[in-house]
């Protein structure tokens, strides 16, 4: 079964472009837990721009399902993570300045900074995640960081999707034959929507968690939100 974890990112981006507490990102989270998604994800970032340190504080009591915090290991994030005590960790590769994410981790050379960084949270019976390219190296390296889970990232699947171009899924494959051979948990994550996910969910094996936040917080603007987490959901376990 793969589960469905909504980013919930662009709900605190709408909500800071005015000030206040408007769209209500505590609420938001109830509601799409109840519409049923199996996990809420958030990326805080040291600007804060969208979702806010403290966010994460107010959403820990909140989150029934599966909690999920990304986020590049700065002191400042580990301390956050070790304070909120998450379900689950996403480390990822992002300068201070990015507006997305847009690379997985060099496995090979972060080697031992992944390592100690994966050892401290799961010392705090925290699960850990490292954001990888679809490479089937960094898969295999990514084994020996001592991380629970992978997951991929799927902006190239995305894209050439898009264009029609199928086969793009092959190396998703590939990874994640290697994840299952060196015994990673399997996510992926970037730009996965509507259009693309039955397809990759099907190429894809032992495939645990998607993560989606932009596509599906702009397709509830046409379809509404609890429709739309239903088709995901829908995709996914059909």
């Amino acid at each position: 079964m793969t589960h469905l974890s909504v980013n919930i990112n662009k709900i605190a981006t709408l909500r800071n472009a005015r000030g206040g507490n408007v769209p209500d990102l505590v609420q938001f989270t109830k509601d799409i837990e109840s519409f049923g998604a199996e996990g809420i994800t958030v990326h805080p970032r040291p600007d804060e721009r969208h979702i806010r340190y403290q966010d994460v504080f107010d959403l820990k009591p909140v989150v029934k399902t599966e909690f999920n915090i990304e986020g590049n290991p700065i002191p400042k994030f580990i301390d956050l993570v070790l304070k909120a005590k998450p379900t689950q960790v996403t480390l990822v590769p992002d300068a201070v300045d990015a507006i997305t994410s847009n690379a997985g981790w060099d496995t090979i050379q972060h080697k031992n900074f992944l390592k100690e960084v994966i050892s401290e949270f799961k010392r705090n019976n925290i699960r850990t995640s490292i954001f990888v390219d679809p490479n089937v190296k960094m898969v295999e390296h990514a084994a020996k960081t001592g991380t629970d889970r992978i997951e991929l990232y799927t902006e190239g699947y995305a894209e050439e999707f898009g264009k029609g171009n199928k086969d793009a899924v092959k190396i998703y494959t590939d990874c994640a034959k290697m994840a299952i051979e060196m015994d990673l948990g399997l996510n992926a994550g970037h730009d996965l929507s509507l259009q693309n996910i039955q397809y990759f969910k099907q190429e894809v094996p032992g495939l645990l968690e998607v993560s989606i936040g932009h596509a599906l917080i702009t397709e509830s603007l046409y379809f509404g939100l609890e429709t739309t987490i239903k088709r995901y959901l829908k995709l996914l376990k059909g």
